[in-house]
């Protein structure tokens, strides 16, 4: 069938099926996002207050209106995009298919202007992370491109090594993924303008492996419990362990210090993926109680543990053994040491977060390169970013939503309150972008007073009659 560039149906044919007026489907669509979008940034914007140890006079008078302002923002990005699509459709008197593309940049674009300017860079990076994974998917969809195998991993194995070069260099990184970093990895690892000259074995063996010699009494008369017999082998395996000179966990050896490394993230890996899963089995607990330890015992809660421990400790076990071959702690030696440690995304393959990360490393080195003078500054980049970015998915989610990311089709979803899925989307497949392929079993019930009539039904050259009428 021959892909045509325009065809002639009207808005409530092919939009919004379940209401003939414009005007109150608008408001269906608004109303709908401005209730949910409250729901979402209500709880969101508490916790983070919670979190950040807010004082009462933030719950008075700030609480509220950053709720709102948020809440106004993802309202006016769901409302509007169907009001241009409505307007877009009568000035141009047809659908062409770049329609969902042209009604959601200026959409887009008035919304993100109602965001606070705090979180528009947070935004942009999201949903630019997102309009690169769906360009990816269009591509390879269109025989363009070829996935490469395991190429999230690999993504991440370069993105590793230069945020973990950026994070051991002077200056490197600042504010959120510095401090991320370092929680992750660990103060060990922080840029020194010296290194230690401490010689190896010049303190106690007790020293060595981390334990104080004045808490050994007090330690062998604890309950030799689980934890007590792990913690004990552990130092066993360590205890004689040497560490270079140039090594700066002080009170670690190597393989202790890479060790206690893994077990840490390891654990907080596991209780988040934890976290994650006890609220969507809250309510099968009470029904079925003999599911509750399948949330604590479930080999998918390992592997976050896995990711995080394994990273950590690759990194600084790669970190020591640089150190050790090259008799110097080089900057440069991160860059190895992060391509090796993003292996460990084997244990939890996820491309949202490789390309996160890759899209946050494309801004710090943006930031970087208009320090420098290299790089010449856009004024509102964020904003014509987030444009275009949240244009390119809603033309997904419109002409192929199989190229979306399930989790960003289901949020559109939650945000129209099933009303994306509404579409008629069988009268767009003659754009050749099989944008019915997940819709097949769905047909609007149309009312005929307002439907095009037969005869503006399209012939395409060579193809069959088109639907012109339901």
């Amino acid at each position: 069938m021959a892909a045509l560039s325009k065809i002639p149906h009207s808005c409530y044919e092919v939009g919004h099926t379940w209401e003939p007026s414009c005007v109150q489907s608008a408001v269906d669509i608004t109303s709908a996002a401005l209730d949910v979008s409250f729901k979402i940034y209500a709880p969101l914007y508490l916790i983070a207050a919670i979190l950040r140890r807010r004082k009462k006079d933030y719950y008075i008078k700030r609480l509220l209106p950053e709720i709102l302002w948020s809440t106004s923002f993802l309202t006016a990005n769901g409302g509007l995009f169907l009001i241009f699509f409505c307007i877009f459709r009568k000035l141009f008197g047809g659908f062409y298919p770049w329609s969902g593309f042209g009604a959601a940049l200026p959409a887009s674009y008035i919304a993100i202007l109602l965001e606070r300017k705090s979180r528009r860079g947070l935004l942009t990076i999201y949903m630019a992370n997102l309009a690169t994974e769906t360009l990816f998917r269009m591509a390879a969809a269109r025989g363009v491109v070829k996935p490469i195998k395991h190429g999230e991993v690999l993504l991440f194995c370069v993105t590793a090594s230069l945020f973990m070069f950026f994070f051991r260099s002077n200056d490197g990184l600042k504010g959120f993924v510095f401090s991320a970093l370092k929680f992750i990895i660990g103060k060990e690892e922080l840029p020194t303008h010296s290194t230690l000259t401490e010689p190896v074995g010049s303190r106690p063996a007790e020293a060595a492996a981390g334990v104080e010699p004045a808490a050994l009494p007090a330690e062998s008369s604890r309950r030799r419990n689980l934890l007590d017999r792990t913690r004990r082998l552990l130092e066993s395996i360590c205890k004689r362990g040497p560490r270079h000179t140039c090594c700066k966990h002080h009170h670690d050896n190597c393989i202790s210090y890479c060790v206690k490394g893994f077990i840490r993230m390891f654990s907080i890996g596991y209780l988040i993926q934890c976290c994650i899963k006890v609220p969507s089995a809250f309510r099968q607990i009470f029904s079925k109680p003999s599911r509750l330890p399948s949330i604590f015992y479930n080999k998918d809660n390992f592997q976050l543990g896995a990711f995080l421990g394994s990273f950590v400790s690759i990194y600084k076990g790669a970190s020591c053994l640089l150190r050790w071959i090259r008799n110097i702690d080089d900057e440069l030696h991160a860059l190895v040491a992060g391509f090796l440690a993003g292996i460990s995304m084997f244990f939890y393959k996820s491309t949202t977060i490789s390309m996160y990360l890759f899209s946050k490393l494309v801004e710090t080195m943006y930031f970087k390169g208009i320090e420098a003078g290299h790089v010449p500054y856009f004024p509102h980049a964020d904003t014509i970013i987030y444009s275009i970015s949240t244009a390119i998915c809603f033309q997904a989610a419109v002409m192929e939503v199989q190229n979306l990311r399930p989790s960003y089709w289901k949020f559109l979803l939650r945000l129209t309150k099933g009303r994306f899925a509404l579409m008629n989307r069988k009268l767009l497949d003659v754009f050749g972008t099989q944008a019915s392929r997940d819709f097949k079993d769905f047909v609007p019930k149309l009312d005929p007073r307002f439907t095009t009539p037969p005869s503006a039904a399209v012939l395409p050259a060579g193809g069959d009659l088109q639907l012109g009428s339901l």
